[in-house]
């Protein structure tokens, strides 16, 4: 038997995390369905919906798992981190950003 870490966050701020003792040569798939998380996902297709990832590494439904494995589903991103940190940035103004945006009263630049 292993045990394994079973990790998802199916919507904003939700977060489903359960450990699971699984026989030797379990896979991915094998512990989703083990979880009961495939009953819970409102969605019929989370298989497509869903990245399998070992420890923030992407890895295939049928990768098989070693003890102490940390299995992640990961959603896919609603809005490209790139994109949304020049949007906030334009937002913000080139004043009140960076490292030395918080001077103190009468300190030098970039102290």
């Amino acid at each position: 038997m292993i045990q394994v870490t079973l990790s998802c966050s199916p919507a904003p701020r939700e977060v489903f995390e359960q450990i699971l003792q699984l026989p030797a040569g379990a896979t991915v798939d094998d512990a989703v369905l083990a979880s009961g998380l495939a009953e819970r996902l409102p969605r019929p297709d989370w298989r497509q919906a869903m990245t399998p990832g070992i420890w923030g590494r992407e890895v295939g439904w049928d990768q098989v798992l070693a003890d102490g494995d940390r299995v992640e589903l990961c959603r896919p991103l609603a809005v490209d981190p790139k994109v949304a940190r020049r949007e906030r940035f334009q937002r913000q103004g080139a004043r009140g950003t960076g490292l030395f945006a918080n001077r103190r009263k009468g300190g030098k630049a970039g102290y």
